[in-house]
């Protein structure tokens, strides 16, 4: 009678013990893993565009506030709708050709050029990352995560908001390290996929 007596106090104390305990969250910001491939295209990039691919300064993730959220939101309105979609075969004749487009660009296009916007506006490189993802359908896309105090955000050609990288239907792969743009990390153990997607 005391064993059940004593596992019957020991059962309620662990119901209440974690009926205490918070309900999991999404976590704000991604986690990332070791060292991966670089995309090839990217890594072609950095061979014509080398002052971009260097070490970033080690800055924190950046303090937003209503201007700059407004910044944010206008340059991902503007870039996708002024650039066409068109595939890399389409406008070089070729595959994975990562460049800054002028009229028309597939979707790493369009995050290299919102990238650069808000560098020459004032925001840290290190604080706005080329991440690969996966869509629901399997292929392959690029976006641009922007590192915030409130979390990582993705500024995407496939969406006109700005949006909490959780709250996208994407699997997410790997990104640009903070410290160094050339270089990339794994995201919750992701694994390569070729970008490339329009739609």
């Amino acid at each position: 009678m005391r064993i059940k007596g004593y596992l019957m106090v020991m059962m309620a104390m662990f119901a209440m013990s974690s009926a205490a305990l918070p309900a999991p969250t999404r976590n704000l910001s991604m986690v990332t893993g070791g060292a991966t491939s670089q995309p090839i295209g990217h890594y072609d990039f950095c061979q014509l565009h080398r002052i971009e691919c260097g070490a970033d300064r080690n800055a924190g993730p950046a303090e937003m506030n209503g201007e700059k959220w407004a910044l944010v939101r206008s340059v991902n309105s503007t870039v996708n709708s002024t650039i066409s979609p068109m595939t890399d075969k389409e406008i070089y004749g070729k595959d994975e050709i990562w460049a800054y487009p002028t009229t028309a660009g597939d979707c790493e296009d369009f995050a290299l050029l919102k990238r650069r916007i808000l560098i020459q506006r004032g925001f840290e490189p290190a604080n706005l990352l080329m991440t690969v993802v996966r869509k629901p359908d399997g292929e392959g896309h690029a976006v641009l995560t922007l590192r915030t105090a409130e979390g990582d955000f993705i500024l995407d050609n496939l969406a006109s908001s700005v949006k909490p990288w959780f709250d996208t239907a994407y699997s997410f792969v790997k990104r640009q390290s903070s410290y160094n743009a050339g270089r990339w990390v794994t995201i919750e153990n992701g694994r390569d996929v070729l970008v490339g997607a329009l739609k």
